[in-house]
Parts: structure tokens; sequence; C-alpha cells
């Protein structure tokens, strides 16, 4: 895996020290109440886990799945769940925890569905921000890095469904996803 890497984008060490910083937000955002942290599985796993371990406040957990990749390296547009959340979220503070956010399609998308289902407030934290592919306009409340217009693996973020369980960020080398 590490030989399909053309550079590394962040580190774990830099990963691990932006992560506690957004924690820190959250835990004086919060304060006094209990948020619901909503994962979007897949790639957000192990941003999730890491980011719950340093959240002070009493919180809970649940996760959805979205698709709108398949095995391409961008995205379709076509949004679709296919895992949905196990409890109901009215009255709730939620706060969605993505991987990446690039055209904005899905997370659009997955804000306004939940939105629909009335939480008592939405925010939106995502790992990684692109924002030179972004289509439609989303609010990011928590960002951890902003990055360029590159595909980035790593980290829970997949090509194929491979590379997640790289602890860094890196760039993926073309030569791997343009056969």
């Amino acid at each position: 895996m590490e030989q399909d890497i053309e550079r590394i984008l962040f580190s774990a060490e830099e990963i691990a020290a932006r992560i506690r910083q957004i924690a820190q937000e959250i835990n004086k955002d919060y304060a006094g109440r209990a948020p619901l942290l909503i994962s979007v599985l897949r790639g957000s796993f192990v941003f999730m886990a890491d980011l719950v371990r340093q959240i002070t406040l009493p919180c809970t957990v649940d996760f959805m799945a979205v698709s709108s990749y398949g095995n391409k390296t961008s995205s379709s547009g076509a949004v679709q769940i296919t895992k949905d959340l196990s409890e109901d979220i009215v009255g709730k503070d939620l706060i969605v925890v993505e991987d990446i956010l690039d055209s904005g399609n899905t997370l659009h998308y997955l804000m306004k569905t939940l939105s629909a289902r009335n939480p008592a407030s939405i925010q939106l934290c995502t790992l990684l921000d692109k924002p030179d592919r972004r289509k439609v306009p989303v609010q990011v409340n928590y960002r951890g890095f902003e990055i360029p217009d590159e595909f980035v693996v790593g980290y829970g973020l997949d090509y194929a469904e491979r590379y997640r369980n790289l602890p860094y960020i890196g760039i993926l080398k073309p030569s791997v996803y343009s056969n």
C-alpha cells in the first residue's frame, strides 16, 4: 500500500493534534448538553472513534451510510442512504461527523434529510475539506484540514475499499486509479 502513496499530507501526529483541538471546541460549544454524534460510514469511522475519545461531555453515537461514489474517484451526484440511523433524533443536538467534504452533494442531501427530522440543532464536523471541488454550499462548523484537489486515502479514507488502515492521510498516485 505504501508504494501507492505519492506523498503524505498529514501524519498520524498532526491528525491527533487537530482532533484534540476540534474536541476542545465541541466540549466548549456543547457544555451542559449531550450531543449525538453521527458517523457517516464508512470513511469517518476512524475519525469518529478518535474524536469521541477526546470529547469529555456525555454523548451518544449513531451511524449512517450514504453512497455517491461506488468505486470511482468522484461523486456521481446521486445520493442514497444505505444504512439509516438506529434511533429517533427529534429534539436532539446532532453533530454529523464526516471524513471529507468535496462536491458537497452528499452532505447537502444528508444535512437536509436530517434537518427534516426535527433535531434541536445540527452541525457538521469534517476532517477534510476540499473547497475547490464544491458544487453545493455546505456550512461546516468544525473543520480538521483544508486540502487541495487531490485524491487522498488513509485514516479511514479509501479507494475501492483499500488504504483505510493507513495511519496517515496521503495522496494516492494517479497511476493507481487511472487504469
